[in-house]
């Protein structure tokens, strides 16, 4: 079995790559390495014994991906390529519909023209927007987005769902992951954003590392638990095996399916910031700083639809997650960097 997997050096693409390889899954990395570094395809050999092909390009040279179609016969594609930051979105909307959405469509129109019908797609929980209840249900409105990141996946479901309904050929897993942190357990490979990060975690590792001062806390008035946002933290490579066990699913010609993947359970910022001070063995310095645009007090999932339909369990506590993410930055104090 061949996978493309589109934004496959990146930090979720990476993992499920491990995963995919130790499967024996042949794999095919198509990246730009504009938020990823080549050395991770190191990392991965050193971690599975093999080199996953590397193809350099963009998802908005549709003539690239025409290419490598024409190079390889695939049986499924797993879809991570996009920009991902909530807070830059609202800062550059034309930057993330254009990337994300017109990207997508040229994907598609690569795999039609190729006759592969097989996709995965790495959507997201913020297409939920700010729902009325928890835990959210994959049967939860999807309407009401509170970024331009979050309508960007919304959009890019929307056209699958229009692609499925004109073309029953097509077998499409909608994976609305909230929010992934951790590591391989064995170090080698973890999250390594440019510049200063978007995401909780890896500003905690570097707080921790003493690259940063202290960790920004957005916001301590939400109806929560201590005030701080509430989400659902789910270790990396319990996502990336999600997303085997979606690739079985699409092959055995499922139609369009949409999964939650989560752990099921909340956890506010300081909680994790706790479970991070318990992992490095010290205090790990935050302040508190104004909400954040675009963001929502609580979300976490209702993961019932998965682990009936897909067998999906998370495994992984937020203390192994921290545990993780500690090794990880510890051997990696510069990320891929020397």
């Amino acid at each position: 079995m061949k996978i493309l997997v589109t934004g496959g050096a990146g930090y979720i693409g990476s993992h499920t790559v491990v995963e995919l390889l130790n499967q024996n899954y042949e794999v095919v990395i198509y990246d730009n390495l504009s938020n990823s570094k080549i050395e991770v395809l190191n990392r991965i050999e050193k971690i599975t014994g093999k080199r996953p092909v590397f193809i350099q390009d963009d998802i908005l040279n549709i003539n690239g991906l025409r290419n490598v179609f024409k190079n390889n016969k695939f049986d499924a594609v797993i879809h991570f390529a996009g920009l991902k930051a909530v807070g830059e979105s609202v800062q550059k909307p034309l930057e993330y519909y254009n990337n994300n959405i017109v990207g997508t469509i040229n994907l598609l129109f690569a795999m039609r023209e190729a006759n592969c019908y097989n996709i995965v797609f790495s959507s997201s929980a913020t297409v939920y927007g700010e729902p009325k209840s928890m835990p959210i249900d994959e049967s939860f409105d999807t309407l009401q987005c509170t970024n331009p990141y979050g309508t960007t996946k919304l959009y890019i479901e929307n056209i699958m769902k229009d692609l499925y309904k004109s073309d029953n050929n097509f077998n499409i897993a909608l994976l609305r992951y909230f929010n992934p942190i951790g590591a391989h357990e064995s170090g080698l490979i973890g999250e390594d954003p440019n510049g200063i990060p978007n995401n909780l975690v890896p500003y905690v590792t570097q707080v921790a590392i003493g690259k940063r001062e202290y960790v920004r806390v957005f916001g301590n008035d939400y109806n929560t638990i201590d005030g701080t946002g509430v989400r659902d933290y789910i270790h990396v490579v319990d996502l990336a095996k999600g997303h085997l066990l979606a690739i079985n699913k699409v092959l055995s010609k499922s139609g369009l399916v949409i999964y939650n993947l989560g752990t099921g359970k909340g956890s506010s910022v300081l909680e994790v910031i706790n479970a991070f001070s318990k992992a490095v063995n010290k205090d790990i310095p935050y302040k508190i700083m104004p909400r954040r645009a675009g963001d929502i007090a609580t979300s976490y999932a209702k993961c019932d639809k998965a682990f009936k339909e897909l067998g999906f369990k998370a495994q992984y506590d937020l203390t192994r997650m921290a545990i993780d993410s500690w090794r990880w930055q510890k051997n990696n104090p510069n990320g891929y960097e020397k």
